[in-house]
Formats: C-alpha cells, sequence, structure tokens
C-alpha cells in the first residue's frame, strides 16, 4: 500500500476527494480543512494499492495540484486494515508488477546526478577495481562492481527514452561519461603511483590472469549478460527490490572494464586499452537497450489492465 499525503487549495478539495473515492483500490480517505498553512489549503490524506497508485497520481496531476499545492507519497510497510486488504483486493494485477513512473523518474533523477559522492564512489570503485585486475583477484572485481554506481545513469537513460524526458537524458549521459572519464583519469595517476611504489608492474598486468582476463576480452556472452542485468536491473528499481539491484551490480563488466583500460593506459598497452574499452561500451549498449525495452514492455503491458472507475 501507499499512502498519499496531499495539500488542496480549499476550491479543489472536493474535485480532489470525488478522484479518490472513485479510484478503485483507495481507502481510509480522511480530509483537515484549512489544516495546511504554507501552502495554504485542506490536507487530504488516502491510502490506495499500489498498482492503482500510478493512474490516481497521474489525475492528481491533471488537477494541477503539484502546482497548487503539494502530492507527497510513502510506502506503507504495515498495515493491519480489513478496508486495506479489500482495496489491494479489488485493484486489479499485482502491487510488485506496477511501476510508479514519478517515483522511478524521481529516483532515477537522484541517482543520475553527478555530485561529488557521485563521482567518489565509481573513481574510488574503479581504483579497487585497478587493484583487482593487477593482482588478478575476483574477490576485488566483485567488490568494485558492488560498489561502483554507474547503473543510476544507466537507468536514467533507459527511463528518459520511454518518458521522453531530455533533462533526464542529458543529466544520465553528462553524469555517466564525466563519471567515467574522471575515475579512468585518477585511475592512470594511482596506477602510476602504485608501480612507483613497486606494488603494480606491467608484468602482473600482461600476465597470465585467469580470474580477471575477460575484462578486456569482450565476446556474445559479455552482450547476453548484458542484456539480462539491464533487465533484471529495472525491474528490481520499478520493484523496489534493492536486493537484486545489488545482483546486478556485481554481474556487469563495466567499473573493472573502465579499470583495466586505465591501467593498460598507463603502461602503453593499447591491445588491452581497446579490449577493456569495447567490454566497457558493449555492457553499456546492453543495458540501456535491455532497461528501455523492459520499461516498455512494463509500460504497455499495465497499459491493458487499467482499473476501471468505482461506479458514483
Amino acid at each position: 500500500m501507499l499512502h498519499l499525503r496531499l495539500i488542496t487549495p480549499a476550491e479543489r478539495t472536493d474535485d480532489v476527494v470525488r478522484l479518490i473515492e472513485r479510484t478503485v483500490g483507495a481507502t481510509h480517505l480522511v480530509v483537515l480543512p484549512r489544516a495546511a498553512r504554507n501552502p495554504a489549503g485542506d490536507v487530504v490524506l488516502c491510502d490506495v494499492a499500489r498498482e492503482a497508485g500510478d493512474e490516481l497520481l497521474s489525475d492528481l496531476q491533471e488537477l494541477g495540484l503539484e502546482e497548487t499545492g503539494s502530492i507527497a507519497v510513502e510506502n506503507i510497510d504495515l498495515s493491519l486494515s480489513l478496508r486495506a486488504d479489500k482495496a489491494e483486493a479489488e485493484a486489479p494485477g499485482e502491487g510488485a508488477d506496477a511501476v510508479l513512473w514519478e517515483h522511478l523518474t524521481d529516483a532515477t533523477h537522484e541517482d543520475s546526478t553527478l555530485s561529488v559522492t557521485y563521482l567518489a564512489f565509481i573513481t574510488l570503485a574503479t581504483m579497487i577495481a585497478a587493484c583487482g585486475v593487477v593482482l588478478d583477484n575476483a574477490v576485488l572485481i566483485v567488490g568494485a562492481m558492488a560498489v561502483g554506481p554507474e547503473f543510476g545513469p544507466l537507468a536514467g537513460i533507459s527511463t528518459s527514452i520511454v518518458q521522453r524526458a531530455p533533462r533526464l537524458a542529458l543529466r544520465s549521459l553528462i553524469a555517466l561519461l564525466v563519471g567515467f572519464a574522471v575515475a579512468m583519469a585518477v585511475t592512470v595517476g594511482f596506477s602510476l603511483f602504485m608501480d612507483a611504489l613497486d606494488l603494480f608492474s606491467k608484468d602482473r598486468l600482461e600476465g597470465d590472469r585467469p580470474q580477471t582476463g575477460f575484462v578486456y576480452a569482450p565476446d556474445a556472452f559479455s552482450f547476453v549478460v548484458a542484456v539480462l542485468a539491464g533487465v533484471a536491473g529495472t525491474l528490481s528499481l520499478t520493484s523496489a527490490k534493492s536486493g537484486a539491484l545489488v545482483g546486478v551490480a556485481i554481474s556487469v563488466t563495466t567499473v573493472p572494464a573502465a579499470a583495466n583500460a586505465a591501467v593498460a593506459l598507463s603502461y602503453g598497452d593499447m591491445n588491452q586499452t581497446w579490449g577493456s574499452a569495447q567490454q566497457l561500451l558493449l555492457n553499456l549498449l546492453g543495458i540501456i537497450l535491455a532497461g528501455t525495452l523492459t520499461l516498455l514492455i512494463q509500460k504497455w503491458a499495465w497499459s491493458k489492465q487499467r482499473p476501471p472507475a468505482k461506479a458514483t
């Protein structure tokens, strides 16, 4: 269930209440006249089944409520109510399959913002991966994958394509390109520093690496895994399954490929640099393609089961 807290101008309250009353899956309606001070207006509270939430939010926006008042949405972790159970049963579909498009757009907008924290995480992840490729240590590679924040901008690009949001697309693309550029540049310097300390060496990089050699040897399986991970990652975002997203993060060779390219570049090994760059681009393309197709399919499938309006 979702909990909605609305601030409505007094002249809009009746329209909002009628809209909620017509929504299949909405319950626990509360109206507090003149309770809001900034902005001034009435406060309307209600609970709605997740599978009916997206349509209700869209209808509220059509009333201009986000401009004249406020729409706040929270997840309800526990609701002990027969009315809530009845509302969820009446709403068509399953809550886990529902996509809250406004929430997805807002979440990807935040995750795809080029910030100091984002740059720190992607740079640290790339440096950890650099240690992993030189030491041929799969544990470090997995750790670097888990730390990397690059799925946020990738999801942002997919969402922007489906939602036709050019600003989100530009923001996500900038975060992705600048993030990897900064991370790789810093990792080149890190590699040279580690070489000066005799902790990295060209022989280690170009030696036999059974655990990490795949990061600069792209093949058909690289693209297949990227597509599968893109589907899983997108589903984890739309269904709020954060545990699945962690699994996605440690299954795709993006940060390790960037790290290998940076280390190889510091030693002038252009074969590994080019191979790693191909691996990186292949994985990014696969994730974006899969994410976009997944969202399009979800949008189409859910449009086929829009809940009917309650009789008035």
